[in-house]
């Protein structure tokens, strides 16, 4: 298992990072928050768990070990693969997620694409007891940062990241849209965009 990789950053977009190691290029899937800390050109340290199937070899990254081991343990649960695990730290932090399950909070986990009522109640049956306590923190969702209005490829780039968590190309776009509309004029923040709309959206995927 590839349990950590540290190199330079050589690409960053909205789903995924290359990160540059004695000259091995990894592409390296992480949440928006993971993402957002990266800047290419500098040197970064992931943790990182790698992901295998029949058909792929997938490296999935992490700026905290504790994600990494939330993201591991969801995985547990019938049902969940690594593109919903991801989504689950794309909206909620580790802590959040852990409040959710014991205090059988379905709304906070029905926040996350892909996870609807019975899977909500799937995920606090069995993670009940495998996440660990929660923390003294009160934030529930990964926070977001205050957007920048106008763009339209970058307006693209947020839509498409939205359809790749799960949510309806239909209800990405105007969730984007209205972000945007309340935002002041300038230069699109991408990832600040993309976090303010996950936080917009909740669990409305239809």
């Amino acid at each position: 298992m590839i349990a950590s990789l540290t190199g330079t950053v050589t690409h960053v977009t909205l789903e995924r990072a290359v990160l540059d190691v004695g000259g091995v290029g990894y592409l390296v899937h992480a949440t928006p928050g993971t993402l957002a800390g990266l800047r290419v050109g500098e040197r970064a340290q992931l943790h990182t768990t790698l992901v295998v199937r029949e058909d792929s070899m997938t490296v999935f990254g992490f700026g905290e070990a504790d994600e990494r081991e939330v993201f591991e343990t969801a995985q547990s649960v019938s049902g969940v693969g690594p593109r919903i695990a991801l989504a689950m730290l794309a909206v909620l932090t580790p802590d959040a997620l852990r409040r959710a399950v014991a205090t059988e909070d379905l709304a906070a986990l029905r926040r996350v694409p892909g996870v609807g009522p019975k899977s909500a109640q799937r995920l606090v049956l069995e993670l009940t007891g495998k996440l660990g306590a929660p923390g003294g923190g009160a934030d529930d969702l990964v926070p977001d940062a205050a957007p920048a209005g106008g763009g339209d490829p970058a307006r693209d780039q947020v839509v498409e990241a939205l359809v790749g968590l799960g949510w309806a190309a239909k209800v990405a776009q105007d969730t984007v849209d209205r972000v945007l509309a309340d935002a002041d004029d300038g230069p699109v923040d991408v990832t600040a965009t993309l976090r303010a709309a996950l936080r917009s959206l909740g669990g409305r995927r239809g």
